[in-house]
């Protein structure tokens, strides 16, 4: 049964350190930023963040990264925050880069029970290989890489094995609710939120409008809410845009 709580501080007042969370979005569209901000006031530690992306130095999960509170971050691609920039330098973050199509297929292959698949993408580099930067020391020198993966060639193509991902829990953004815990998305805002929600132990839901059951039309339904334990309704969204300064270069 999913459970309508009053405010995002409340949703989340259980969350331990330590834990991998998962947050939808791609950029800073359907990210959970209400829950994200929530989860900076209680203070965790030492989490491992998966998302596409970390967000910019003052918003999305870059919030949680300017508080440290991120140890370690699973995402395709980072480009956009300084903050994560330095202190992946500096020794501070541990990062495990993924191509962003293996990224999703292995959440979503968490979700549906699924412990490892194979994939052709990343053959013949690091990310089959090994080798690849994780983690400087903060001398820049690299202290740890990524471990070489299992391949296997199925008719003549070599793939590579890739693990499936899933975590304790998840953070995803939606459009409406149902008092059920049913969720619509809204065009592009769906991304990655969908997969995250049937991955993780416990899925709390951030929505612009909840409404009663049975008011929503079951084909419109894109997360079912068997996936949904929790259910906020969030307060005067801002709509961002993603885009990283040029610095000049002497």
């Amino acid at each position: 049964m999913t459970q309508i709580y009053a405010s995002a501080d409340e949703a989340v007042a259980d969350i331990p350190d330590g834990v991998t969370i998962l947050a939808g979005g791609f950029g800073l569209c359907g990210i959970p930023e209400t829950l994200i901000a929530a989860l900076v006031r209680r203070g965790v530690k030492g989490l491992t963040a998966v998302s596409n992306n970390a967000g910019v130095d003052d918003f999305g999960l870059g919030l949680l990264l300017q508080t440290r509170q991120i140890a370690k971050m699973i995402s395709t691609y980072v480009g956009e925050n300084d903050t994560f920039e330095r202190q992946f330098l500096t020794g501070e973050l541990e990062v495990e880069l993924v191509p962003q199509g293996t990224f999703a297929e292995r959440i979503r292959a968490g979700g549906a029970g699924i412990p490892a698949f194979f994939t052709p993408t990343g053959f013949g580099t690091q990310i089959a290989d090994g080798g690849l930067p994780m983690m400087p020391d903060a001398d820049g020198q690299v202290v740890k890489t990524s471990e070489p993966k299992e391949t296997r060639e199925f008719d003549g193509t070599p793939y590579v094995m890739e693990r499936a991902i899933t975590g304790d829990f998840a953070l995803v953004k939606a459009w409406k609710a149902d008092e059920a815990g049913n969720l619509v998305y809204h065009r592009t805002a769906r991304n990655f939120n969908p997969m995250m929600a049937t991955a993780a132990k416990v899925t709390i839901a951030e929505v612009e409008e909840i409404v009663p059951a049975g008011a929503l039309d079951p084909d419109d339904i894109h997360t079912p809410g068997l996936f949904v334990q929790r259910l906020i309704k969030g307060e005067a969204y801002e709509k961002r845009i993603e885009q990283r300064t040029v610095r000049a270069r002497s």
